[in-house]
Formats: C-alpha cells, structure tokens, sequence
C-alpha cells in the first residue's frame, strides 16, 4: 500500500468495525436505542437481500470478487448521501474492503484508491468474539482472526488510529465508545 493520502471531505462519521461476530451489530442496536443515528452494515444487509430473492449463499459466495466490489460500490453510494457534518455510527467503513478483498484474491489497491473520499471522525475496532455461524457469515476462525490483524493494519496504512474496543457487555461497549467520543475516554 501507498502512503496516506489527504481527504477529499472530513466527517464526524464514527466507523464500528471488527472481524465477523465481534459484536458490532448487538451495540449498534444499543446505540439507536439510545438515540444515536446508525448505518447498519451494507454487506449483511446486501446478502440477506439476495438470499431473500431465493439465491444460495454458497451462490452468492462463489464469485467473492464480484461480491466485494458490489459490496465496495453500495457503501460509497451510502456515503455519497450522508451528511458529512452529522455524527452518523457506521457498521464498517470503506477501507473494510481492502482488507476482504486481499483475502477474497483480489488487488487491494482498487478498494484502496476509493478510501479518501471521505475521512471518518473516529473508528473504532472491536476485540474478538468467538465466531457464530448464521445465514449470512461464511467465515472461518482462521479467516476471522485474519481479519481482526488486518482491518487494523490497513485502517493505519489509510490514515487511521483506530481505538480498539475490548470484550465487555454490549451496553459497556457502547458507554467506552461514547465516553471516548466524548473525550473521557
């Protein structure tokens, strides 16, 4: 990867991010419930969509390379409409991709070049959970702690200090995230 780029437009955008069954989704939910404006994740979201419409996930997974750049594509759209001034709680932000599509085989440099439109106010990278299978994840452990080491490196390589967020309760996560954007923490 190349040096930090700059920013097209800073965000107050706070990115949740972490390997699959990390707990992002749970203390998303704790924070609408509190009030705060979340963007749920684009990839599950995408693929229960296509699930719904009556394809297979092993289907839907047999082109990961196509998979991903949709998946890349439909968050940049997502972005495209937010506003940038708005603290808005996103479930993975743009250079989640460069790390799936290192591991789906495909040249990380394309999700790369698309990270600096917009430059997040906080992310936040969640500790590991143990992995649970659904519908939707077709992740392994091994795929999973790739990824863990991964999103921290290549949200650093982008510019990013993300703040690691340990395995607490849903509702102490979601107090550490607030405490911190608050300055507390």
């Amino acid at each position: 990867m190349s040096t930090p780029k700059k920013f097209d437009t800073e965000t107050q955008w706070v990115v949740i991010t972490g390997a699959p069954s990390s707990g992002k989704t749970s203390v998303l939910m704790e924070l609408a419930e509190r009030g705060c404006h979340v963007e749920h994740e684009i990839a599950r979201n995408y693929i229960t969509d296509l699930l719904k419409e009556g394809k297979k996930l092993e289907d839907i997974r047999a082109d990961e390379g196509k998979l991903q750049r949709d998946i890349l594509e439909l968050k940049l759209h997502r972005e495209t409409i937010l506003h940038p001034d708005e603290r808005i709680f996103i479930d993975r932000g743009v250079p989640d991709s460069i790390s799936y599509y290192r591991i789906a085989g495909l040249d990380s440099a394309e999700a790369e070049a698309k990270c600096y439109h917009f430059k997040y106010g906080t992310v936040f990278l969640f500790d590991r959970l143990p992995l649970v299978k659904d519908g939707v994840r077709a992740e392994s452990e091994d795929v999973a702690d790739l990824l863990d080491k991964s999103l921290e490196e290549d949200y650093k390589e982008v510019g990013y200090q993300p703040v690691r967020v340990p395995v607490m309760t849903i509702e102490e996560r979601a107090d550490f995230i607030l405490q911190h954007l608050a300055g507390d923490g």
